[in-house]
């Protein structure tokens, strides 16, 4: 796993906590529960083995279901943190304001959304935005070649430059801030209003494909069958090595492959921001949460977590105003 790996490579000590409640962090005792992003999961995980190796008598759970499933439980006051993998939405917000659940958003890194097939698969080494509408998108259930969607993906812009071979997608589901993200930066809820998609219909995918709350599941199915194709955050994308094959993606200035780089600057069309929220009265009522928050954002320690995690820290002035946002709740 992953998050085991990166556990026996680092070593660092944990800060700031006593800057927060005023005394000796190897005092602080309690419980924090965090829930939320599969794709967030590695890098909260890792800043809680770190901090309890400090603080003995706090105990963390950090679970991994999804983001929306996080923020249920979040917006019901049953966990302390929710990470997160894209923003908290409307309706979210909506039940944390009916339960009087105050929170903060807080920015902990840079991820690219990474599609995947398999190695054997050479026929495909660019996406464009269009075609990832006629593979994936909610026009294309019932597709079980990947040719089946070169018609679609001519009308809506891209290539259609497919193999004619079986079709076989495993990716993440609903309960997933990656299925939400993937949906709106390769454009297919844009798309597929514009093309007068049943309105039930135009933040969904295909309903056909196997979908897996499991990163590790659907790496799997793309090094089993040279028909596979799936999604997955950079980091598990990465850790699967050659095991797998990351396609590049056109979203209108050429091809971009995934790499820390094009993440960092944007140009991987499928770029974007991690989170964690905070309920903020949680972390006031519990030295213990306040301290582990504070420690997760002390600016060296989250930048090496999150590189050792397999993901992109945010740029200096980011972690500063997301730094100064935390201050300024627990001052």
């Amino acid at each position: 796993m992953l998050v085991g790996t990166l556990l026996l490579s680092i070593s660092l000590t944990a800060c700031g906590g006593g800057a927060v409640d005023g005394g000796n962090t190897d005092e602080l005792s309690g419980t924090i529960l965090v829930s939320g992003s599969s794709t967030v999961q590695p890098i909260t995980s890792l800043v809680a083995e770190l901090f309890r190796e400090e603080n003995r008598g706090v105990a963390i759970t950090v679970d991994g279901p999804g983001t929306g499933d996080g923020f249920e439980l979040f917006c019901a006051g049953q966990i302390d943190v929710s990470d997160a993998s894209r923003p908290i939405d409307e309706e979210e917000a909506a039940a944390c304001d009916a339960e009087g659940v105050e929170y903060l958003e807080l920015e902990v890194a840079l991820d690219g959304v990474t599609v995947m097939t398999n190695p054997d698969n050479g026929d495909v080494p660019c996406l464009s935005t269009g075609d990832l509408y006629a593979l994936f998108g909610p026009e294309s259930t019932g597709f079980d070649t990947w040719s089946d969607a070169a018609g679609l993906a001519a009308d809506v812009g891209g290539s259609g430059d497919f193999p004619d071979r079986s079709l076989e997608i495993t990716a993440p589901g609903e309960e997933s801030g990656t299925y939400d993200a993937f949906i709106e930066l390769a454009g297919i809820s844009e798309l597929a209003e514009e093309r007068g998609v049943p309105e039930d219909e135009i933040e969904s995918l295909r309903a056909d494909y196997q979908s897996s709350p499991d990163d590790n599941v659907i790496i799997q199915a793309m090094e089993t069958s040279p028909a596979a194709l799936g999604f997955v955050g950079y980091a598990f994308a990465q850790s699967a090595g050659k095991q797998v094959k990351e396609i590049a993606i056109d979203g209108g200035e050429g091809c971009v492959a995934p790499e820390t780089v094009t993440i960092a600057d944007g140009t991987y069309p499928l770029s974007r921001s991690l989170y964690i929220y905070v309920n903020t009265a949680k972390a006031t009522e519990n030295a213990a949460l306040a301290a582990f928050v504070d420690h997760y954002l002390t600016p060296d320690g989250l930048n090496m977590v999150v590189e050792r995690s397999g993901y992109v820290p945010i740029p200096a002035e980011r972690q500063e105003a997301v730094r100064s946002t935390w201050e300024a709740a627990v001052a």
